[in-house]
């Protein structure tokens, strides 16, 4: 592993655990060369999901953008970034096991949606004006009534 401060290779792990639900691996590492601390995380990756964007283009999944905007649709709510990470493990893991090589954008922000539904209801609301591009105010009433009417239909814990 690389020393992100000075670029040397000369780096040990001083301490490992698991990170993440037990999706990833945390090591703490120093540099020999200049004894600088950090922090990697290592994950499986089964296969590489290729986002295929509204505009028709084609990109590799990117985890940390994801994280992202979930953390921007959190921002200033009881949410820690754990929880974050384990939304984003989760999306990550329904993706892998469609068994599909390209997933779409809005399959990637429905999932999205359905974790912060779950975790934060404003966070919810906040992530689908941008991800449903609200243009006034009505639009998160239309939103919000809609969301509102669909948890009636959902049935309660027995």
């Amino acid at each position: 592993m690389r020393c992100p401060f000075c670029g040397s290779d000369n780096t040990s792990v001083k301490d490992s655990r698991s990170a993440e639900d037990d999706t990833a691996v945390r090591r703490r590492r120093v540099c020999e060369s200049c004894g600088a601390r950090f922090t990697t995380f290592e994950r499986v990756q089964l296969r590489e999901i290729m986002v295929i964007k509204r505009d028709g283009k084609r990109v590799p999944f990117d985890r940390e953008r994801l994280a992202r905007s979930i953390t921007i649709a959190l921002r200033k709510r009881p949410v820690d970034r754990e929880q974050i990470d384990q939304m984003v493990s989760g999306i990550l893991r329904k993706l892998e096991s469609t068994g599909e090589q390209e997933v779409t954008s809005n399959d990637v922000g429905e999932l999205a949606m359905e974790a912060l539904k779950r975790v934060d209801p404003v966070g919810y609301v906040r992530f689908a004006s941008v991800y449903r591009d609200f243009k006034d105010p009505s639009d998160f009433a239309q939103f919000i009534d809609k969301a509102a009417l669909e948890d009636e239909d959902e049935p309660g814990p027995a």
